[in-house]
């Protein structure tokens, strides 16, 4: 439950700082803090990082158009699968070839 309520918290600040008109937004504050989210999200502990990125999956449903776009790709957009695959060279592999095959 409580990944559940973090997930909505962290998608509304992304959402904010990625859908703000950027006259609204200082730019370059905006990435600042997005990096600095980025590393503390990574920082998390894998067993809570796991529950939260599955959360962001089930959230998204909670949003509609460019707004549910930018939930469903948190967990892609900080590579927060390769902070939970960082022991696991075969995993870290995989999900290279995935974002290769994405971009």
């Amino acid at each position: 439950m409580i990944a559940i309520q973090v997930a909505r918290i962290i998608a509304r600040f992304v959402i904010f700082a990625d859908l703000t008109e950027e006259d609204a937004l200082d730019a370059d504050a905006a990435v600042e803090m997005m990096e600095v989210l980025g590393a503390q999200l990574e920082a998390l502990d894998k067993g809570f990082l796991r529950e939260l990125v599955d959360a962001f999956a089930v959230i998204a449903a909670e949003y509609s158009g460019e707004a549910q776009a930018v939930v469903r790709n948190i967990a892609y957009g900080f590579y927060l699968e390769e902070a939970l695959a960082a022991d696991d060279p075969a995993r870290l592999a995989e999900l290279e070839a995935l974002r290769d095959a994405r971009d």
